[in-house]
């Protein structure tokens, strides 16, 4: 499974229902505090529920909408690229389609919701049937199934099978399913059951933070190891061995106390009689915790943790490289989402190349996703305009989430992009803007009626001319003229009032832009 969109509701600065789209590799860029850490946090939230990296409060709700009262949080996560076969109940392969749990567009919607930073609440939205007879057949039980079958007078040749019954009834009513988009609660009853099992085909998440906090038992260096356990567990063919030893321990274990309990009912019978073992299952073990304080560490057993940030860093950096390496190499991997906060953190310019090209490499790989977020306008400059994400803010304060496009230019320009994204004012943008300007024919609607100021040129014979140009003109000159020192320089102020007069020149020529994706 891969994530298809998001969408995020009340979650601190997402006051409305927000969409957020995703490709293999999504790259979230914006002004500091705009939004986009909530959304990997948002995402750590829903995959580990409070286990992973991040833990949801209460003051987590928008604080607008605490203001009125509401604290309920919305995380909305759908899915394509879905298996072909699933086992929600007993050994039986079933699908989604077959149980109709897919949406409108052919994807897995799970909205979990929150009620006062409290526990999830899951459901799954779906084109489901909403005939009174054979509606939400997912929440009921295996005796409830029966009666249905037997009211009905259905055909059924395995009524203990729960995924043949509830197929058989819908046959039934094939020609009246009455159909439509609802939402069904699968944190309880049976379903519950279901949805345990369910999750199991969801990808493994993976937030790495860039203000990660210092300690020896949770640091930057040792989450992709962690990262690692979480991986190596998931493995179908580990799963069985770590089954077979937890149950042959779990035997060992019955023997044990059986014994005991033997050799006291000879003493005590009734002491006896009223003690019983309590063994957990096989399936309830958390293997995961066995290998809790994987770490790497330094020389004299010092902790990677307690080095310089640029060393944590470039661990993390070569450990992405090793997983692009691995999973390019391995078949059958398991889904899994790497998400990485401003992967430039104390990172050589060198380095960055490195990891983007690391990046770019691991999403191209089955089964993978790799989300950032950066402010470095290097890393954006590597990407393609596909990948990126642009945050705003409108004027009610609304997160809008913005795909790019060819902007003003109307053709690729990453220049534009950390100029939105970054306020990145340079004058490779500048002589961008002015060489569409001159292409389009513009230039003299586009200087017509502004102020101009003095311009010393350098004649051919070495005479200083005297023209009057516009500012963006003035600007222009020095940028391909620095050989001319017979004028003052421009400032950044009026490189940016220059840029800024071009941009709005050309949106009211044109149109195009950043669009949502």
């Amino acid at each position: 499974m891969k994530i298809d969109s998001i969408k995020l509701k009340n979650f601190r600065g997402y006051r409305s229902e927000t969409e957020i789209n995703f490709n293999d590799l999504t790259v979230f860029v914006g002004k500091n505090d705009i939004g986009k850490s909530t959304i990997l946090e948002a995402l750590d939230i829903f995959f580990n529920d409070g286990k992973g990296t991040i833990k949801l409060e209460k003051a987590d709700a928008n604080i607008h909408e605490s203001k009125v009262g509401n604290a309920d949080i919305e995380i909305t996560v759908c899915f394509s690229e879905l298996p072909e076969k699933i086992v929600i109940d007993s050994t039986v392969e079933t699908s989604l389609q077959d149980e109709f749990m897919l949406n409108a567009n052919g994807q897995l919607e799970v909205i979990k919701r929150y009620k006062n930073g409290g526990a999830a609440k899951v459901f799954i939205k779906a084109m489901h049937p909403t005939n009174s007879k054979c509606t939400e057949l997912l929440l009921k039980k295996n005796s409830d199934l029966k009666k249905i079958i037997k009211s009905e007078d259905i055909e059924c040749e395995n009524q203990t099978v729960n995924a043949d019954m509830r197929r058989a009834i819908w046959n039934k009513f094939s020609d009246d399913l009455q159909m439509d988009n609802i939402e069904i609660d699968v944190s309880k009853e049976d379903a519950k059951k279901i949805w345990e099992k369910l999750s199991n085909y969801l990808p493994t998440y993976s937030l790495f933070q860039s203000d990660r906090k210092n300690s020896d038992g949770d640091d930057e260096i040792q989450d992709p190891l962690k990262t690692a356990v979480k991986q190596i567990l998931s493995d179908a063919e580990l799963q069985t061995t770590l089954a077979d030893v937890a149950a042959e321990v779990e035997n060992k274990l019955k023997e044990v106390a059986n014994r005991t309990l033997a050799k006291l009912r000879e003493m005590d019978p009734a002491i006896a009689a009223s003690l019983n073992p309590v063994i957990p299952s096989a399936e309830s073990l958390k293997w995961q915790d066995v290998f809790k304080n994987v770490s790497i560490s330094g020389d004299e057993d010092i902790p990677i943790n307690k080095r310089g940030s640029g060393v944590k860093r470039l661990v993390l950096l070569n450990f992405f490289r090793a997983e692009a390496e691995r999973r390019c190499q391995e078949q059958g991997n398991t889904g899994v989402i790497y998400a990485v906060e401003e992967p430039e953190t104390s990172q050589h310019s060198d380095n960055q190349r490195i990891l983007v090209e690391a990046f770019k490499t691991l999403s191209s790989v089955a089964n993978t996703q790799v989300i950032l977020t950066t402010h470095s306008s290097y890393i954006v400059k590597q990407l393609q305009f596909t990948d990126l994400r642009l945050i705003k803010e409108d004027e009610e304060g609304n997160k809008e989430i913005l795909g790019v496009l060819p902007g003003q230019l109307q053709y690729p320009s990453l220049n534009e992009v950390n100029y939105i994204a970054f306020n990145e004012v340079t004058e490779e943008y500048h002589d961008e803007l002015y060489s569409f300007i001159e292409f389009q024919g513009w230039k003299n609607l586009y200087v017509q009626g502004k102020p101009t100021r003095l311009y010393n040129r350098i004649g051919k014979t070495g005479s200083i001319i005297n023209e009057q140009k516009v500012l963006t003109e003035y600007i222009r000159h020095q940028i391909h003229h620095p050989e001319n020192q017979n004028n003052p320089r421009y400032t950044r102020e009026e490189l940016k009032q220059s840029i800024d007069l071009m941009r709005i020149f050309i949106e009211q020529q044109s149109t195009g832009g950043i669009s949502e994706p």
